[in-house]
């Protein structure tokens, strides 16, 4: 691992192996979005439908 100093910036190079083990661990701490049912994903996007077309006729 070496750092760089670009325009009083200070960067770290590392292997890409060790780059992409931390892009892994990263990406498993994200929550997982929940899954919504059939009745529960039209009533959403109902809703979003309604408040997109409300901010559109604002303008």
């Amino acid at each position: 691992m070496e750092t760089i100093v670009l325009d009083k910036k200070t960067f770290v190079v590392i292997e890409k192996e060790a780059y992409e083990k931390i892009e892994l661990i990263a990406a498993q701490k994200v929550p997982k979005s929940k899954k919504l049912s059939l009745a529960e994903g039209k009533k959403r996007a109902h809703k979003l439908i309604d408040k997109w077309a409300k901010e559109k006729s604002q303008y």
